[in-house]
């Protein structure tokens, strides 16, 4: 079967396309600068990269962009879209109503419309318009939804629940939902089968998941459950991240709006844009570039950089708290699979939960080739693992299942 994983984001559309019986990329790429001017970007294995500089208007431009890529008789991997058998689809909310993946019907899409465009708002009309560009263009294919927030669908209520009136939870559906399902599911199954070997019961398992990227969120994995994860309601909640401020006194937000006048939105997107390690560096929110003018001696990188440390390091203890113990530490994304000197700056003063890393081993872990990377010391009893994320293979083995679920 093949499978056309989408990921539609504000000015970009990102793609992959799967072959699900051998599990491999066929291509993917990215359609960016969406609205402004517009490049493709088009990676098949074993070739040369193709980039083109083409004008993407809007998203549906962009879906027939990758549908004439896939076809190209030079740079594509397919004769015609009529090859591709689903398409699956990232979907950053679902709300209370989207609890698992789910297929694509005219009623789910004005539920994602009507009732969960509000609750994230950057995201979901991105989604939808990305959704509407393959109806168009691939109108019989069926095509398959894969939530964010799904997986941390099995949070306890004393976990989930804000501490505002209920009626609020009832009428706006204020609760924690959680982000990067996708990535912890995939990072902690493979942890877990990792732990399995070594004689854990897989059933009882204690993981915390570091999902370390330029949007960052730690979960809470008990025997391959969500009980908590760092981000809440948005994906503004949890660690300080790249240009999103974390988690932060509530006062902060009001001083601020009436000190500075800004709006609610403004305010909205302040937090979101223009805070984080790019504040506190002063720099950037990329942290390759604050690790460089670390290097080169700046102190507001630094204390960026250790103060995102401290971040990781505080809900990794709360969550062993959480769990009544910790079998493994998963670091994964860009950060987390690529930075060694964060990773021991975060394990360093773990001890006490039992865990260490092994020096050499972390430094080295990007070539080691295994899908599961065991950095952890010999006298560590918790395991300190490097695993590489891959959102887009759940995504599609969702949607390969529901539409084989089909037939």
């Amino acid at each position: 079967m093949y499978v056309l994983v989408i990921n539609a984001g504000s000015s970009s559309v990102k793609y992959q396309l799967f072959d699900m019986d051998k599990k491999d990329v066929l291509a993917k790429g990215n359609c960016e600068r969406i609205g402004i001017d517009g490049r493709v970007i088009h990676k098949v294995p074993g070739k040369p990269d193709f980039i083109s500089d083409t004008p993407l208007p809007d998203h549906s431009h962009a879906i027939k962009s990758i549908v004439d890529v896939l076809t190209n008789k030079e740079h594509g991997v397919i004769n015609s879209m009529n090859e591709i058998n689903a398409i699956g689809h990232r979907i950053v909310h679902g709300g209370p109503y989207f609890t698992e993946s789910t297929l694509v019907t005219p009623d789910v899409i004005k539920i994602l419309d009507e009732k969960c465009r509000d609750l994230a708002p950057l995201h979901t009309g991105p989604h939808l318009m990305g959704i509407g560009g393959c109806l168009e263009y691939m109108p019989n294919t069926p095509q398959v939804l894969v939530f964010d927030t799904a997986f941390h669908k099995t949070m306890p209520k004393h976990a989930y629940l804000y501490p505002v009136p209920r009626e609020y939870y009832d009428k706006y559906k204020i609760r924690k939902y959680g982000f990067h399902g996708t990535s912890h599911k995939y990072v902690s199954e493979r942890a877990n089968g990792a732990l399995e070997k070594l004689g854990k019961n897989p059933d009882e398992t204690r993981i915390v998941t570091c999902h370390l990227g330029n949007g960052s969120s730690i979960a809470a994995v008990k025997g391959g459950k969500s009980i908590d994860t760092s981000m809440g309601f948005t994906p503004l909640d949890g660690l300080i991240m790249g240009s999103r401020t974390g988690a932060l006194d509530p006062a902060i937000v009001t001083y601020i709006i009436d000190n500075e006048g800004f709006t609610p939105k403004q305010m909205y997107e302040f937090m979101n844009k223009n805070c984080g390690l790019l504040a506190v560096s002063g720099i950037s929110s990329d942290m390759r570039e604050i690790e460089d003018a670390i290097a080169a001696g700046n102190e507001n990188a630094k204390l960026a950089f250790d103060v995102l440390c401290y971040d990781i390091k505080k809900f990794i203890g709360s969550y062993a708290a959480a769990m009544g113990g910790l079998d493994a530490v998963v670091f994964t994304a860009g950060i987390g699979e690529n930075n060694p000197d964060l990773r021991e700056s975060v394990i360093d003063g773990l001890q006490f939960l039992n865990i260490s890393i092994n020096k050499e081993k972390n430094k080295n872990a990007k070539k080691y080739k295994d899908p599961v990377v065991d950095i952890s010391s010999e006298n560590s009893i918790g395991k300190v693992y490097v695993i590489p994320t891959d959102e887009e293979l759940v995504i599609a083995s969702d949607t390969e299942n529901i539409v084989k679920g089909l037939k």
